[in-house]
């Protein structure tokens, strides 16, 4: 499955990406799609087939599903 991953800044980007490399995840960071956010920062589009539950930290802000074009949000930090 294709997810996008908002964060909270630009270092839990990369710490993300790491993590995501480390576990042998397929991982591209990337701007921010304007249809998903307003604020300039950094995302990241990874293929998952896992839980994505355990990828959760406190660096994400939002985590969207891509499914068959669109984006549909699955995750919100509070």
């Amino acid at each position: 499955m294709e997810y996008t991953v908002l964060f909270f800044t630009h270092s839990g980007a990369i710490k993300f990406d790491r993590k995501c490399r480390k576990n042998k995840i397929e991982c591209e960071l990337m701007p921010v799609p304007r249809s998903l956010s307003s604020n300039c920062s950094i995302s990241a589009k990874i293929n998952y087939d896992g839980e994505i539950e355990k990828l959760i930290d406190d660096e994400i802000e939002k985590i969207f599903l891509t499914d068959k074009g669109g984006n549909k949000l699955i995750y919100e930090e509070e």
